[in-house]
């Protein structure tokens, strides 16, 4: 049924919402203020899907992809560049005023850089046993074939073609595969997931991909195919050779621009905590000036800062431990042991609710918080308020350029 809608605000994942009697109705790719033509959506009785914009957002745009509106990656290609970055650091202050927190929040810090240097493509064969290889479509299950994505990094050229290669010699069925590919240093690092065992013939066409890809290197759910070269990324001085599917931000420039607010707000600590610490992005910069004391549950990510930290000279010492920081946080007698000046931590989405509560029983003078998820760090952060620190200042990072996702860096002292 065609219905036409009058647009009264953006929501949190960049949709627009109409009210109506029974609730709030989400449009994707309408704009506040517009008046538009939709028609229903099936299997999301709340949403509608946009077929035309009667009256325009005097600040709409052209997006500058041609998948925009079909990939479900980008959301607010369509906005002005002053509204969509005024939207998306009211993310963090709703999420903050939403918990009862009164703070300054800072403009949004363009992280974006060169681009994403990591992206999960998916091959699957679709109708009439075509195969189809790109991202997933917004809300749904198909894939959106592409040739390009003008938000990756130049390091992911040829990631799509090495994808499509892929994908032919495996021959995908109804179960797509998942094919992770990472802009390294040293060259692409690909990691098939989804495919099952391969047969000796699938792994000799992989390593012979790989090998005309000029990959650097070719895993199936981590196990080694080809390589020709570690991949590797630079992380203040230390060189660090990356596990296959590891953590990694996703743009160097946001993992500089992280790296710079936390460096800048731990001050001159000398004994620090990096918890949820990955491969070392924080903890090996936060090591040229401070004993370091670091975790992740992880095992190959913590490995691979171990080594990172062994091999570069002038660091301070470093001790990292794979440990599951949800059901084994630090407890706060434990952070009184390791005698530390400050905490960094650095969860993924679900935040880091028990080790909060542990920091907020401690007597750690400065925690710093990075965060991917506006409503978790907000919990976390009452968590630690109502424990005894003062929030002290919080930053807005923007590296998935054109999402809804956002970081957070927030300083947090007694």
């Amino acid at each position: 049924m065609i219905e036409h809608l009058t647009i009264a605000s953006l929501g949190k994942r960049g949709d627009g919402i109409a009210e109506s009697p029974t609730g709030p109705i989400y449009v994707p790719y309408a704009l506040p203020g517009e008046t538009v033509e939709v028609e229903g959506w099936q299997g999301h009785p709340d949403r509608r899907r946009l077929l035309r914009v009667e009256t325009a957002n005097r600040d709409r745009i052209a997006p500058i992809c041609p998948h925009f509106g079909l990939c479900g990656g980008c959301a607010l290609q369509h906005w002005s560049w002053d509204r969509y970055r005024g939207w998306k650091r009211d993310l963090v202050a709703a999420a903050l005023a939403q918990a009862g927190i009164a703070t300054d929040v800072a403009d949004l810090v363009d992280a974006h850089g060169e681009g994403r240097r990591r992206i999960v493509l998916h091959a699957r064969r679709g109708t009439h046993d075509v195969l189809e290889v790109g991202f997933a479509a917004l809300h749904a299950h198909a894939i959106v074939p592409i040739d390009r994505c003008p938000v990756t990094a130049p390091g992911l050229a040829g990631a799509i073609e090495a994808a499509w290669a892929i994908a032919e010699a495996l021959r995908p069925t109804a179960k797509p595969l998942d094919i992770h590919a990472t802009a390294t240093e040293t060259g692409l690092d690909i990691d098939v997931r989804g495919s099952g065992p391969l047969s000796p013939q699938e792994a000799l066409a992989l390593a012979r991909i790989a090998e005309a890809h000029r990959l650097a290197r070719l895993t199936r759910h981590g196990e080694l195919i080809a390589q020709r070269a570690i991949p590797s990324v630079t992380m203040g001085r230390a060189h660090v050779a990356i596990p296959p599917g590891a953590f990694l931000q996703a743009t160097a420039e946001g993992e500089a621009q992280l790296s710079h607010l936390v460096l800048r707000q731990i001050g001159d600590a000398r004994s620090v905590a990096d918890l949820f610490a990955g491969v070392g992005p924080f903890a090996l910069r936060l090591a040229e000036r401070a004993r370091l004391t670091a975790a992740d549950l992880d095992e190959a990510a913590v490995t691979a800062l171990r080594q990172a930290a062994q091999k570069t000279p002038g660091l301070k010492p470093v001790t990292a431990e794979k440990r599951d920081l949800f059901r084994r946080p630090f407890l706060a007698r434990e952070l009184a042991d390791l005698r530390l000046d400050a905490v960094v931590f650095d969860p993924p989405r679900q935040g880091a609710e028990a080790q909060a509560r542990e920091l907020a029983a401690s007597k750690v003078p400065v925690v710093i918080a990075v965060s991917c998820n506006p409503a978790t760090f907000a919990r976390d952060a009452r968590t630690l308020i109502d424990g005894g620190y003062r929030l002290a200042g919080v930053t807005p990072v923007d590296q998935f350029r054109y999402s809804y996702h956002v970081e957070i860096v927030a300083r947090f002292a007694r």
